[in-house]
């Protein structure tokens, strides 16, 4: 299967009410180090944020965070407790786009408004073809059940085309989320030389081709 080196990791700067959260967020981290991969988050050092960035550097791997000024005083704990690299941004745009162009997978830990819009983003840069990374969400105690039942619904009122839902990875397990997305990252690799989106997706299960007539050139960063 298609290997990838670097993973973006959006995920919140609470740790969330429920101890399955973080030991998700612990997982996901020694996941990437197992898999010798390296990290770029959203450059704080608490929360799910600080618990996934620390495994991986203590894991010896290279760790880049970006963050914006506004966000330096409440997400960066102690007066110069940073986790790895850390770069300081002009705002939240800069953030999503400086951590989108270094990496070749997203993955949306649990998190609240600022975690979600992330992703989101990913999706629609997915679905307009600005990239073709994999976008996944690591959906631990059916937190992202309802968002997900959200895109259904999407699909069914017409919204939401079905490729375009497909885009979408979800799984529970950490491992089995990073296998699906190198099975995508393969897809794409062989994909690459004749300048095509071309990509394999998971839904229920299920593996899914974009048809011949969807498939449009990528644009690159």
């Amino acid at each position: 299967m298609g290997k990838f080196k670097t993973v973006c990791v959006f995920c919140g700067s609470n740790l969330g009410n429920k101890t399955i959260f973080r030991d998700a967020a612990l997982d996901l981290g020694r996941q990437l180090v197992q898999r010798r991969m390296n990290l770029v988050y959203g450059g704080g050092s608490v929360g799910l944020m600080g618990l996934v960035s620390q495994t991986v550097y203590d894991g010896g791997f290279h760790v880049l965070g970006f963050i914006p000024t506004a966000l330096v005083p409440l997400e960066i704990s102690g007066h110069s407790h940073t986790v790895g690299e850390v770069m300081i941004v002009a705002d939240m745009h800069e953030r999503t786009a400086e951590m989108a162009k270094r990496v070749d997978a997203f993955v949306a830990l649990p998190g609240g408004y600022g975690t979600l819009e992330e992703p989101f983003k990913m999706i629609t840069w997915s679905q307009l073809r600005i990239h073709n990374k994999p976008v996944s969400l690591l959906n631990v105690d059916g937190y992202y059940d309802s968002l997900l039942g959200l895109f259904d619904k999407g699909v069914e009122e017409g919204f939401i085309r079905p490729s375009a839902r497909n885009i979408v990875i979800s799984t529970n397990n950490a491992q089995e989320l990073i296998q699906k997305m190198e099975v995508i990252v393969f897809f794409i690799s062989i994909s690459c030389n004749h300048v095509l989106y071309i990509t394999t997706y998971f839904y229920a299960g299920i593996s899914y081709l974009p048809p011949p007539n969807s498939i449009k050139p990528v644009g690159s960063w």
